[in-house]
């Protein structure tokens, strides 16, 4: 095998390891305190991640393990530099980013999310983005009123 061929295998798989970035919502980048905290720390692990992914001799094993830690690296920078901070809410008349909602949706059991910003939302663990479509109507709503999500209606029971 002639160095020349090598060194062309080389460039094809750097290119091959180039991952396109992630995309970044064209929402505001609200976040809770908590919310900073995670994108912090998922900046961090993305970091730690590609200096160890350094240590490795091989050239092109070397960007195939660089590849996704500094990916997530550049966009979890931007997140944390385009973060704005919003504190949790003072009052619990009306739901706002922050606010913890139980509401009932037609012959379902009552459901409780917290309104977070979009990289900290997680249905699953009881968290939901404010650009979510129940998130929108739900904001700025007190406990009783009814809004319509699609063909459902959600009543607000009650705001933390």
């Amino acid at each position: 095998m002639s160095v020349a061929f090598t060194k062309e295998e080389s460039s094809e798989t750097a290119a091959e390891t180039q991952l396109p970035d992630r995309p970044i919502s064209p929402h505001p980048n609200l976040v809770t305190l908590n919310g900073l905290k995670q994108l912090q720390a998922n900046l961090d692990a993305a970091r730690a991640a590609f200096e160890a992914a350094n240590t490795i001799e091989d050239v092109n094993e070397k960007r195939r393990q660089q590849a996704v830690p500094l990916r997530d690296a550049r966009y979890f920078a931007e997140r944390v530099h385009t973060a704005e901070m919003i504190p949790d809410p003072v009052s619990h008349d009306v739901v706002a980013f922050g606010s913890t909602v139980t509401y009932a949706r037609d012959d379902r059991p009552p459901q409780t999310y917290r309104i977070v910003g979009e990289d900290e939302a997680d249905p699953k663990t009881g968290t939901i983005s404010f650009a979510s479509p129940v998130a929108r109507a739900l904001m700025g709503k007190a406990v009783g009123d009814v809004v319509e999500v699609g063909d459902q209606e959600l009543e607000i029971i009650s705001i933390s």
